[in-house]
């Protein structure tokens, strides 16, 4: 059986539980995945055209701009291949924690188009970590 590299490519970006998504130079969201509509509340439709702004938290969007801006202009990022671990937004207005990796897509002369990322909701695990802190000052206290 001769498997369709393209439709393989397709389906697993569509249907993968992480969020998957490419914004283009402008930080203008064009890819947003069944995994992203799941963990942001944002359908597909609602998302794409965007801004990045959609997920990023108020006090953070100067920021997260300004290097946006810099990896454009030079086609680097000071994270490289770095898991990060940032803040976001829910569709509801709920923060969530996301780990996240990013892939720079450049033209074949080398301009850059975008960025893809892939995206995991970590909001649970990272409660899991807090309760256990403060469970070892507890304990810790008691001693």
């Amino acid at each position: 059986m001769k498997i369709d590299s393209n439709a393989l490519h397709q389906q697993i970006v569509s249907l993968a539980p992480d969020a998957i998504l490419f914004a283009d130079q402008d930080g203008v969201i064009q890819l947003w995945n069944q995994g992203a509509e799941k963990i942001f509340g944002y359908s597909a439709q609602e998302a794409i055209g965007q801004s990045l702004d959609l997920i990023i938290p108020e006090n953070l969007r100067q920021r997260h701009n300004d290097g946006y801006t810099a990896t454009m202009q030079t086609g680097h990022s000071k994270y490289g291949d770095q898991l990060l671990s940032v803040p976001a937004l829910h569709k509801d207005g709920h923060r969530l924690f996301c780990d996240f990796s990013i892939v720079m897509i450049k033209a074949d002369d080398g301009e850059m188009l975008g960025v893809a990322s892939v995206m995991r909701d970590m909001t649970a695990q990272k409660a899991r970590e807090k309760e256990l802190r403060e469970r070892i000052k507890e304990l810790e206290a008691k001693e």
